[in-house]
């Protein structure tokens, strides 16, 4: 099954004047998050980071409340670039492909057990 990927935005910081305009947005923090149902059960992986937003002076200026979800997610994945935005999904998969099939493991020690036999001792 596919890994549903879902951005979205947790905090915005802004400039409160900025070139005439109030509220204007530098930074953006985001998340990335990735889900996988195996076996009825989701698995999932996430990615955090934050990403600096440059006010396009030949672009419409948007007020703060008038943003989107959409919009500022599309400025964060132009500012970080289609190389960086896929690195970011892949990490996720890979995230939850490594819970699905861990690469590395750690089996309990093959003379340790968790419960003892009656009349029996554990080494330690």
């Amino acid at each position: 099954m596919a890994v549903t990927q879902v951005w979205n935005i947790v905090q915005m910081d802004a400039y409160p004047t900025e070139d005439g305009e109030v509220d204007v947005v530098f930074n953006v923090h985001w998340t990335l998050t990735g889900e996988q149902t195996v076996g009825g059960e989701p698995v999932t992986g996430s990615v955090y980071g934050s990403q600096g937003i440059t006010l396009d002076a030949e672009a419409p200026f948007i007020p703060y409340n008038q943003l989107t979800l959409a919009q500022v997610i599309t400025w964060v994945q132009e500012a970080m670039g289609a190389e960086q935005v896929a690195a970011y999904e892949a990490n996720v998969a890979q995230q939850i492909q490594d819970k699905i099939n861990p690469p590395v493991i750690t089996p309990p020690l093959p003379w340790q057990t968790l419960e003892a036999p009656a009349g029996t001792t554990t080494p330690v």
